[in-house]
């Protein structure tokens, strides 16, 4: 893995000297890779996405993400991972690509424990309609508890069947549908301020109209699919683009590993 962009640097593009070693074409260290991508010390919440994109913006391949991946980005990917209090993800994300509990990993465990972390990142699924299997493993397995965040109107049955499976439920909207706004603070009142999606395109796209992502970690994958999958963020569009500054740039066997901020980000 190559850094093409000084990691540290968030204002020119130039090239720059690296004492630290890490400008070499070889496979980081996971902790390499968690200094790379720590979050920043801030007082409230910090929103970070991660995704995949080819060179022809599909996010997904026969309906997933798996086929335009590769190992470097599963690395990052579990990287991201290890360093987030809860990662949250769109129900239709959540079926398709199979999501389970995360995983305490020992390769974080000593990092989390002083960030004062749990063993593993919760998992929060974003549903108004709470149509989820909760006999799933992502929901009588976790290591910490599953939440679901919804609306005050879902189904009131379904509040309950998700209770009884052991999740938490938090409301982040007045009616059937969450505000993304509202469920960024919810979470972060219980805590989980480092926060990462994973998407799906959906669920990414209300979090940009809204305002509220600070953080977009994208894989440019070096294929082309063609076809009408879906970009990475979808439904309506903003008034104005909001512009990201690039934090940091790296490659792997084509594959460039972007790493962008919002310009006013806390």
């Amino acid at each position: 893995m190559r850094s093409l962009f000084p990691v540290t640097d968030l204002t020119t593009t130039a090239a720059a000297p690296d004492p630290s070693g890490l400008l070499t074409d070889r496979e980081w260290s996971l902790d390499e890779l968690a200094d790379a991508y720590a979050y920043p010390a801030t007082g409230g919440p910090w929103l970070r996405a991660n995704m995949v994109s080819t060179l022809d913006g599909a996010a997904q391949h026969d309906g997933r993400s798996q086929g335009i991946s590769c190992a470097a980005d599963m690395r990052i990917f579990g990287t991201l991972r290890g360093l987030a209090d809860v990662v949250i993800a769109g129900a239709e994300t959540v079926r398709l690509e199979g999501y389970r509990p995360a995983r305490a990993r020992e390769a974080f465990a000593g990092r989390r424990a002083a960030a004062g972390q749990g063993p593993a990142p919760a998992v929060a699924v974003v549903s108004g309609s709470l149509d989820l299997d909760f006999s799933l493993p992502l929901f009588t397995e976790p290591l910490v508890p599953t939440l679901v965040v919804t609306g005050a109107g879902a189904p009131a049955d379904r509040i309950a069947a998700a209770r009884k499976a052991g999740a938490e439920v938090v409301i982040a909207g007045e009616g059937a549908r969450v505000d993304p706004a509202r469920a960024v603070r919810e979470l972060a009142d219980r805590g989980l301020r480092r926060q990462l999606t994973e998407g799906g395109p959906r669920l990414l796209g209300q979090f940009v109209a809204a305002g509220v992502l600070d953080e977009l970690c994208l894989t440019l994958s070096p294929m082309l699919t063609a076809g009408d999958a879906q970009r990475i963020a979808g439904g309506p569009g903003v008034t104005v683009p909001e512009r990201f500054a690039l934090a940091s740039l790296l490659e792997e066997d084509g594959f460039l590993f972007g790493r962008y901020r919002r310009r006013d980000a806390r």
